[in-house]
């Protein structure tokens, strides 16, 4: 890409990160684009980061960045808190093991705490991502109602697997109707299994949705949704409640993946802010405190259909009479329960116990801030979110309710200010979501409103460049 305006942020982006453009390229000799996943990828080229501490990055080329990335909203708490550390420094030197491989008794204790907050979730299960969190709870629905279609909602994500990576983020002429979207495959390899084709359903609209529950209702085993889109565009309640009462109606089971939500929107998650009991659960990022977890948990009679029998375990070899294995649902992993990670876990919710109100103040702060610079600035933009997640969308529109509606806004725009502010030492990923944590403070506030200022006001005009 030949660009030869000075102010161009990429000139500017490429100047301060020739280290990572170097590392960069040495990566894509070992791992497919240089990168362990796809996520971490954004052209022309990804930050490598060397450093991180409380609510700062420090990249390879020694610049310094406040991080509203936080992986993605995993750490709550900022990078390499002291309770953390002590956490994990305490798990290991009293049970003197990083794995036990056996039931150990922070499983109790950190299922306890999760209840204290999701009374929905009268059993869980560990997992070791949010992915595999939402794998598990489709086969639980799946299992439990005999039915082996799932619907979920346009622009929704909740993992990188067969069932669900369809129509994330589709084009519009692929899209389909707005009030039947039509089902877009966002990977190769996804029908070699047969049609898995999940029902997409519209999100927020109430009417489309019902309809399309009642024709598909017969074989719909379960609907997901992310309550807050994205973790950022929330559900109406008047649509939450609805799509509650309809699935009740139709016998389909309803999981909330909170997985971005959860301890985050609330500490008892979208499912608080909403007043709705899920059937299912998923819970992920924020209750590792920086580890890989997940979370699966809900209804009881659901969840019991993975209890272990006697002689009824697809291990289970050599029993003479044969293994019940079928007749339950099997679930297993090594990680699974992870100490080390169970105790930063529960360092984590602890401190978010006396912390979260900070963290929601700060917020907000900052949410009126950004918002106060574009309209002195003449720049059209709002932050919508709910909680400690919010992201910041670049239109006049009053109200942003579903990917569509997403889709309208100018994503140029937003992503031409976001390497601005990169340029500027804001660091989130361009177009991606900003997370909040107890680390952010005055100074970081200070020198964000500073970076936004110096963006809207000097770098977006004919030399700033569109991207």
């Amino acid at each position: 890409m030949a660009i030869e305006k000075v102010n161009h942020p990429y000139v500017q982006y490429g100047a301060k990160t020739k280290h990572s453009y170097d590392e960069m390229k040495k990566a894509e000799k070992y791992l497919p684009g240089g990168v362990t996943a796809n996520i971490k990828h954004f052209a022309p080229y990804p930050i490598v980061m060397k450093k991180g501490s409380g609510a700062w990055l420090e990249d390879v080329d020694g610049n310094h960045y406040v991080d509203y990335l936080m992986a993605y909203g995993s750490l709550a708490l900022g990078h390499g808190h002291n309770d953390i550390k002590k956490a994990i420094t305490d798990q290991v030197n009293q049970d003197g093991t990083f794995l036990f491989g056996t039931p150990h008794s922070l499983e109790v204790s950190f299922a306890k705490k999760i209840q204290e907050y999701y009374p929905s979730m009268e059993r869980i299960r560990y997992t070791n991502s949010g992915t595999e969190a939402t794998l598990l709870a489709i086969r639980l629905a799946c299992a439990f109602t005999g039915k082996k279609k799932i619907a979920k909602f346009e622009g929704h994500y909740h993992g990188g697997y067969n069932e669900m990576l369809y129509s994330i983020n589709p084009s519009m002429a692929e899209a389909g109707s707005e009030d039947e979207p039509s089902a877009v495959p966002e990977s190769s390899g996804l029908n070699q299994f047969g049609d898995g084709k999940p029902v997409i359903l519209p999100f927020n609209n109430e009417k489309a949705t019902e309809k399309l529950l009642r024709k598909h209702a017969t074989k719909l085993a379960a609907v997901i949704v992310e309550p807050v889109q994205g973790g950022f565009i929330p559900a109406e309640k008047s649509f939450m409640n609805k799509l509650k009462r309809l699935t009740e109606k139709y016998g389909i089971l309803l999981i909330f993946d909170e997985v971005k939500t959860g301890f985050r929107v609330a500490l008892g998650g979208a499912q608080e802010v909403y007043n709705i009991n899920p059937d299912i659960t998923t819970l992920g990022k924020v209750i590792g405190g920086g580890f890989p977890i997940g979370i699966v948990g809900g209804r009881e009679d659901i969840l019991t259909i993975t209890r272990p029998k006697a002689s009824g375990d697809v291990f289970d070899v050599g029993q003479g009479k044969g293994s019940s294995a079928k007749d339950i649902l099997f679930h297993s992993g090594t990680y699974n329960g992870h100490p080390t990670i169970l105790a930063a876990g529960l360092a984590t919710i602890e401190k978010l116990e006396q912390e979260f109100q900070q963290v929601l103040t700060y917020t907000n702060i900052l949410k009126d801030n950004i918002e106060k610079i574009g309209n002195k600035e003449n720049v059209p933009l709002k932050t919508i979110g709910l909680g400690t997640i919010f992201s910041v969308i670049c239109t006049s529109k009053n109200k942003i309710r579903h990917y569509r509606d997403l889709q309208k806004t100018d994503l140029s725009l937003r992503k031409t200010i976001d390497f601005h502010l990169l340029n500027e030492g804001i660091y989130t990923k361009p177009l991606n979501r900003y997370s909040i944590s107890t680390a952010h403070g005055d100074r970081e506030l200070e020198k964000t409103i500073q970076a936004y200022e110096k963006v809207l006001k000097h770098h977006l005009g004919e030399d700033g460049g569109r991207l």
